[in-house]
């Protein structure tokens, strides 16, 4: 079988920026400005306006598509340009074996393709984990199998889910509605300018679990306190809490505190990830399927010592699908994240929706991902 064609596309959807902030995104207030792109108030990272994903569809000699993506919440075109310039060439009219190991052999082939040159990281991998979803989609396809049945002998059918990012208004009401639904894990944004406000607000929260994404806000001294706050809350994890480069202090800082250290969706690849290992710094692994591709999930999944609950942010079917069949696979992972406007703009795309049942996902059933995205 060959790869006949290796399409790319920017995709950008306007919604309203109120009602996503302090959700999957946009977890805090914006600067005013005329550009799409515009500064959290809180810390110092960029925003856009817009739903933002770069999608990447793959079609063999036989007629079979694939669809894959990569996170690209700001600059899809980017990570397109990538896999139209640097990998399209490689793939076209290639030989493909649709399983395991030949899509491992591809996804060595397009990284070898720039790393002397160092892009092993950032873009490069975004774009290549889209590839990678696309020939994971291809090959289920092929086999007449869902995707979790490729990488697991006895994938599980659902995944419970935790509600992710309350809107900043109204918090407390909508974590009251969403616990009614049924959910009784919550992620929350430290999104307001002091520690100590954000910790009386939480107080006033109805019973139930949260974690706390600090968006790597903190200096390893404010980490220890906050840290020690959270302990006293029994919260679920303390996600990015320091910058994400200093696989030192987040070590120190988990073994400071009780409250299992999340990590795991700004990086890319096993050599990533491998300083935060070493540091015994991980207590809950967070990768991002849109960033590290079903391959490279799998594999840093299997080197993670604790629970392993796959980030999910900005995406459309091919990536929460891919989420779901790696969540459904890893023997380590039994919790994924769910955003409803999230999984809502990615229904409106495809043939049939991902179904929730209560606050748990179904995953798909249907040979490949199990999602048919809708084109015309």
């Amino acid at each position: 079988m060959r790869l006949r064609s290796v399409e790319s596309r920017a995709i950008r959807l306007p919604r309203d920026i109120g009602a996503a902030t302090g959700r999957a995104g946009s977890p805090t207030t914006l600067g005013a400005g005329e550009s799409s792109y515009r500064w959290s108030t809180v810390f110092p990272c960029l925003y856009s306006t817009d739903f933002e994903t770069a999608l990447v569809r793959i079609e063999t000699t036989d007629g079979v598509v694939g669809w894959g993506e990569a996170q690209a919440p700001l600059a899809p075109e980017v990570a397109c340009s990538i896999v139209d310039r640097l990998l399209k060439p490689i793939l076209e009219n290639q030989e493909f074996q649709p399983d395991a190991e030949g899509i491992a052999a591809w996804w060595d082939r397009m990284y070898s393709a720039m790393r002397v040159r160092g892009q092993n990281g950032g873009f490069m991998i975004d774009a290549i984990s889209a590839v990678d979803i696309a020939l994971w989609d291809l090959a289920g396809k092929f086999a007449g199998k869902p995707v979790c049945e490729l990488l697991s002998a006895t994938p599980k059918r659902k995944i419970p889910a935790y509600y992710s990012g309350l809107p900043a208004a109204g918090r407390a009401e909508a974590a009251a509605r969403a616990i009614g639904d049924g959910f009784d894990k919550f992620k929350l944004f430290f999104d307001t300018p002091e520690a100590a406000a954000f910790l009386a607000s939480m107080d006033e929260l109805p019973a139930a679990s949260y974690a706390v994404d600090a968006l790597w806000r903190h200096t390893p001294e404010s980490a220890v306190v906050f840290g020690r706050e959270l302990d006293a809350r029994s919260a679920l994890w303390f996600e990015a809490p320091l910058a994400p480069e200093d696989a030192v202090e987040h070590g120190k800082l988990a073994r400071a505190i009780r409250t299992p250290v999340g990590l795991g969706e700004s990086y890319r690849t096993r050599f990533e990830l491998a300083p935060f290992f070493r540091e015994r710094a991980v207590g809950v692994l967070q990768p991002d399927l849109g960033r590290c591709g079903i391959t490279v999930g799998m594999r840093i999944a299997a080197l993670a010592s604790g629970p392993v609950v796959p980030h999910l942010s900005i995406a459309f079917g091919p990536q929460i699908a891919a989420a779901l069949h790696f969540a459904a696979a890893a023997a380590n992972c039994d919790l994924a994240e769910f955003n409803p406007s999230v999984l809502e703009t990615a229904n409106r795309f495809l043939r049939e929706p991902i179904r929730m049942e209560g606050a748990a996902y179904i995953v798909p059933r249907t040979p490949g991902l199990g999602i048919d995205i809708l084109t015309g």
